[in-house]
């Protein structure tokens, strides 16, 4: 088993069906190994983000996009732990608002797009764009593809124009996981602030939602490709996000 192999793979390879991609960690990936390794990163990280800082010449942005409870807020409280707030902002995406509205699509991101010795972590992203309006089908497939081109340009403008380096992280949670999160959501009273009973809407689709992050991915170009990751397991999900970051930000930054 190598993990090098995996992260690789879901990095290089044409990416298969996310139906075909497991959702779990290899059953013979030793936890205690990685999360040992997962908190040597997590410093590394932040040695690469004081360079970044420092230098000023080149920006982070981290999309991180999934399904209700596949994990977005605790990747951000795990893998960010350490890193310094002077350097770094998060941008949760919400409906947006009659202004918003009455603006093209990209509007309201650009303004948050990060400048140079930043990194800007998106909670949701401007995928919801696309997202919500296909499954739905509030909006043509001749505009769904207008969107897509409209998202790989504005991608290609931020890393040729502000040197940005984009990480567009897709959180892979099975059904049956985000199911039991989101029961735990009803009862766990810590949680239940994030309950929402259409979030069950959501897990009733799964296959649609999924069917439909597979055309964001294939229609995504090849200067800010997608990363799949497996989400049932936090300790493995923290470990590919983090051996990601610090491979390219390092490569990125000499």
């Amino acid at each position: 088993f190598s993990i090098r192999i995996i992260i690789d793979f879901f990095i290089l390879h044409s990416m298969p069906k996310l139906e075909l991609i497991s959702t779990n960690a290899p059953k013979d990936t030793d936890r205690n190994e990685l999360e040992a390794k997962t908190e040597e990163l997590y410093t590394r990280l932040q040695s690469l983000q004081y360079k970044l800082y420092k230098e000023a010449e080149k920006s982070v942005l981290i999309i991180l996009q999934g399904l209700d409870a596949a994990g977005k807020d605790s990747t951000i409280r795990s893998v960010f732990s350490g890193v310094n707030p002077m350097g770094c902002s998060v941008k949760a995406w919400k409906v947006p608002t009659e202004e918003e509205y009455n603006h093209d699509f990209l509007w309201r991101i650009h303004r948050f797009v990060p400048p140079k010795g930043m990194i800007q972590i998106f909670n949701r992203s401007q995928y919801e764009d696309v997202i919500v309006p296909q499954i739905n089908n509030s909006i043509s497939k001749k505009q769904v593809n207008q969107r897509y081109k409209f998202l790989n340009f504005f991608e290609k403008l931020l890393i040729e124009e502000n040197n940005t380096i984009i990480f567009k992280f897709f959180l892979h949670i099975s059904k049956e996981k985000q199911k039991e999160k989101l029961d735990e959501r009803a009862v766990n009273p810590e949680k239940q602030w994030k309950y929402n009973p259409k979030d069950f809407e959501v897990n009733a689709r799964w296959k649609e939602y999924i069917r439909t992050y597979d055309n964001i991915i294939d229609a995504t170009e090849e200067e800010a490709k997608w990363h799949v990751i497996p989400a049932d397991n936090k300790w493995y999900r923290n470990y590919l996000i983090a051996s990601i970051l610090v491979k390219e930000i390092d490569k990125q930054l000499k």
